[in-house]
């Protein structure tokens, strides 16, 4: 699994993932792959903390983080954040407040406890804080990577990483738009299919991946999407990925730390109950399907809004459900991987299986190749 991509970042194998939790990014990177943190929960001073206690575990290993620049988004550029969250707000119509409200009392989730604060609704999918965002980990020393993971990345911030010597990936779900983040200067082209978790396209990785390698040339790319099995990593390898880019296995580990109902979830689920839906943040994400989805899918209410009005909306509602543990209702972004999913392992473990899977698979071809 080793490639000119992880050789040039001094890692052990060509890996690199995504997680939302700086323990299973110590733990990848202390097994010779490369995290990087999902950085759009953290307000900025949270993130410098994560970003603290991370280096402090992984020994001088390099680790990335990932923020979220949204080419397309109801925030305006260099608002200052109490000033937008309330210009947001008060785009939200009563309807959709309604809706909300109509679908906890149906599954009679309570609501918060009197003088609980609601969660943080805008979260980090504005330009403001995410360039803060940006400019805090390039302070780091171990951080070598910054990712943004909604289309291309604005030119001055990737030339503010270059400045910095902290290359910049981007993830593309097409074509044309792989060739947008080439123009913006990004160094690694993620290209992810439509089984991934979370924001996608349309295009399945098989074919997006050789799509994307010829229309970049040189640019190295990291496959995305489905992928979280040694057989797996071979095939994006074969499609011309100079590694791969994985997120949703993650959350299937010890050190992702899911709750009880939500790891029930994932082992009955199958891969069909990954389904593309605007519920969570207004955009298309694959999410494990629920009545949630459901009731925001059906074609009789209230279409989601855009982002990041739809989070906005609905993250008191996600709070309480959580809280409350409401099976019916609990639900997170996560891709068609899942219906392979079955006991929780630490993140050593599945390194190990999915290394000792990539070598049974590529031993293997020499048996096909002499049969052509």
């Amino acid at each position: 699994m080793r490639t000119d991509l992880s050789d040039s970042f001094g890692i052990d194998f060509a890996l690199f993932a995504f997680n939302y939790q700086p323990d299973v990014v110590i733990e990848v990177c202390k097994a010779g792959g490369l995290g990087v943190l999902g950085a759009v929960r953290f307000t900025p001073a949270e993130l410098k903390e994560a970003l603290e206690y991370i280096e402090a575990n992984i020994g001088g290993r390099p680790y990335g983080v990932d923020v979220v620049m949204p080419a397309k988004t109801e925030a305006v550029a260099g608002m200052e954040v109490g000033e937008m969250h309330k210009m947001l707000e008060d785009m939200i119509p009563q309807e959709h407040k309604e809706f909300v409200e109509k679908v906890l009392d149906q599954y009679a989730v309570p609501k918060l406890p009197e003088g609980e604060h609601a969660p943080r609704d805008l979260l980090s999918w504005n330009d403001t804080e995410a360039r803060e965002q940006v400019s805090i980990s390039l302070e780091r020393p171990d951080v070598k990577l910054i990712v943004n993971a909604l289309g291309p990345p604005p030119k001055d911030v990737v030339d503010e990483a270059h400045e910095a010597g902290v290359r910049v990936a981007a993830l593309t779900g097409r074509k044309d738009h792989a060739l947008k983040q080439v123009a913006n200067g990004v160094d690694i082209i993620v290209a992810q299919g439509t089984e991934a978790g979370g924001h996608s396209g349309e295009i399945a990785t098989m074919v997006l991946v050789p799509e994307v390698v010829d229309a970049v040339g040189e640019r190295p790319v990291l496959a995305a999407g489905g992928i979280g099995s040694g057989r797996q990593v071979a095939a994006a390898l074969a499609l011309g990925a100079q590694g791969v880019w994985t997120g949703s296995m993650w959350l299937n580990t010890v050190e992702c730390g899911q709750s009880d109902i939500m790891l029930k979830k994932f082992h009955k689920a199958g891969s069909q109950d990954a389904v593309r839906s605007r519920a969570y943040t207004g955009k298309p994400a694959r999410q494990l399907r629920t009545a949630w989805t459901d009731a925001w899918d059906d074609p009789t209410t209230p279409a989601p809004l855009g982002m990041p009005l739809q989070y906005m909306l609905c993250a008191d509602a996600q709070d309480r459900i959580r809280r409350a543990g409401n099976e019916d209702l609990m639900g997170t972004p996560i891709g068609q991987l899942v219906g392979s999913f079955s006991e929780v392992r630490t993140v050593a473990e599945v390194i190990a299986g999915l290394l000792a899977d990539y070598e049974r698979a590529v031993t293997s071809l020499p048996r096909l190749t002499s049969r052509v």
